[in-house]
Order: C-alpha cells, then sequence, then structure tokens
C-alpha cells in the first residue's frame, strides 16, 4: 500500500463515512488503484467474518476456512470493482450478496477430487509455480535452480512463522523447537521485511501475513499474476540476501 494508501487507512479509523466516500470517488473517478487496496483491506475482515459463518453454516466438502476466505475474498474484489456508490446502497450490504454467492459458486465449482487438496497443498504449489516462472528460461544448472527453489519454499515458511510471532509478540515460544536462535532469527526476517521496496513488501504481507492468494493479489494490485511471481520471487531474493548465508 502506498504512503497515500495507508494515511487514508488511518483515516478510516477515525472519520470512516467521508473517507470511505472519498475513497470511492478516487477509484471511479480516478482509476486509484492505492485506493482500490485501502477500500479492499478496509472490508476484508468483513468477508473474513462471512466466510466464517459460511464454513459453520454449511457443508464444507472438503474444503477447509481458508479455502473459504479466498472465495470470499473474491467476492469482496468483484463487488469493489461493480458498486455504484451513487445508487444509494451500504457498501457491506452489497458486498455481503456478491461474497456469499462467491463462496457458494466455488463450492458448487469444486469436484471430489478437487477437494481432497487443503488450503496449504495449494498454496504451496501456487508459491512453487509463482518461483518457476519468474525464474525465466531454462536453467544452466538445474541443481542451483533446484536450490534456489527449495530455499524460496524455506523461506516462505520461516515468514509464516515470523507472521505468527507478529500475532503473538508478548508470548514465548509455542514449543521447544523454538529456540531462542530461531526466535531472534525470525525477528531478523521481520526487520528484512521492512526494508523491502513497497510494491514487494505488499504482496509478502497480503500472502504470508494475511493469508490471501497470489491470484486474488494481482486483482488487488491491477497487475498481472507473472508480475506478481516476478516480485515475489525478487522480495525472497532480497531477503535471502539480508539474512546472509546463514539464512
Amino acid at each position: 500500500m502506498s504512503r497515500r494508501g495507508a494515511v487514508t487507512g488511518l483515516a478510516l479509523l477515525a472519520r470512516p463515512a467521508q473517507v470511505e466516500a472519498a475513497l470511492w470517488r478516487r477509484v471511479r473517478h480516478e482509476a486509484d488503484s492505492s485506493a482500490r487496496e485501502t477500500l479492499f483491506e478496509h472490508h476484508a475482515p468483513l468477508a473474513r467474518q462471512i466466510a466464517a459463518t459460511e464454513f459453520f453454516r454449511r457443508p464444507s466438502y472438503g474444503l477447509e476456512r481458508a479455502d473459504f476466505e479466498q472465495l470470499a475474498f473474491t467476492g469482496l474484489i468483484e463487488a469493489i470493482d461493480r458498486f455504484d456508490p451513487l445508487r444509494g446502497v451500504p457498501f457491506e450490504a452489497f458486498a455481503r450478496r456478491r461474497v456469499s454467492g462467491a463462496i457458494s459458486s466455488g463450492i458448487g465449482q469444486s469436484s471430489e477430487g478437487a477437494a481432497q487438496y487443503t488450503f496449504k497443498r495449494r498454496t504451496e504449489i501456487e508459491r512453487l509455480r509463482a518461483l518457476q516462472e519468474a525464474g525465466g528460461t531454462i536453467p544452466d544448472d538445474p541443481l542451483r535452480e533446484l536450490t534456489d527453489l527449495v530455499t524460496g519454499l524455506a523461506l516462505g515458511f520461516m515468514l509464516e512463522e515470523t507472521a505468527r510471532l507478529e500475532e503473538s509478540q508478548n508470548q514465548g515460544p509455542a514449543g521447544a523447537w523454538q529456540s531462542d536462535a530461531w526466535r531472534d532469527l525470525l525477528l531478523s526476517l521481520k526487520r528484512a521485511l521492512e526494508s523491502l521496496p513497497l510494491p514487494e513488501r505488499a504482496i509478502i504481507r497480503k500472502h504470508y501475513f494475511e493469508g490471501i492468494a497470489f491470484s486474488a493479489i494481482a486483482a488487488i494490485l491491477e497487475v498481472s499474476p507473472g508480475r506478481v511471481s516476478q516480485l515475489h520471487r525478487a522480495a525472497l531474493e532480497r531477503l535471502r540476501h539480508f539474512l546472509g548465508p546463514s539464512g
């Protein structure tokens, strides 16, 4: 999110109605992508709430709660793109129908075979595909490319752990395997994350900290999936170099 978007996000907490109206004007009349992103971030908790309600209300057919959230995010993006503030309908009422509809459609399209893949498994596959696509042409050194892929996936795991650490800053390690050295490494990774260029940091935070799929991130930021893959891989490379050989 841009600095302007971050400031607007804070202003939303103080003057929600006025600021949100201004955001909609920027989205509709200026095609402002940062305003669109701010609206998504502001209403993402609503999408998660609907996803949780639907998850506990209806049969999941093998899908997990995180799968419901991804469907809800898709519905939220569609709602933002189709909402017309001039019609006088509150956005939350409009979005609820779109988000619930997206969840229903997603469940309906889920075959028995597809339902066997958990969100975690699909996320790992998506990350691997993103790293491969961003790697460009076939490498001269396949072993080096394999090493890079494994390192990228390992950094992804560490970023997920960093997100958990951020959520419980005042708590001790969750298990004996989480040593002080491991915690220090995660804190170093968190500092490295803050040093990333803004587009790369936004992608890392949205995916690893907020659990948003790359395809949804591409739609939020209005860039191609290939561009998201490139920025994702570039971010991991920067984090890897920041941590040094020990990372």
